[in-house]
């Protein structure tokens, strides 16, 4: 009966943890994303860039965050 409780309790504690963590990483990448799509907005309405907002690019920012708009640039650029 005590394993079947401690077995449950750190299961519960893991759950825990992983949500937590995940929570964390998430908000991180929401926000690396939306600096990134901010960066390049701001780069192409400046005329820095003329980096095209397909959806392949966005998503390549909001996975890269502000590498990905750098690298979207450099790609674009040559």
């Amino acid at each position: 009966m005590i394993e079947e409780l401690l077995f449950l309790f750190f299961l519960l504690l893991a759950i825990l943890l992983v949500v937590k963590v995940g929570w964390g990483v998430l908000k991180y990448l929401v926000a690396n994303a939306i600096i990134g799509l901010i960066i390049l907005w701001f780069t192409n309405w400046i005329g820095i860039s003329d980096v095209p907002l397909t959806a392949l690019n966005v998503l390549v920012v909001a996975i890269g965050g502000i590498l990905g708009v750098i690298a979207l640039i450099i790609v674009y650029w040559f």
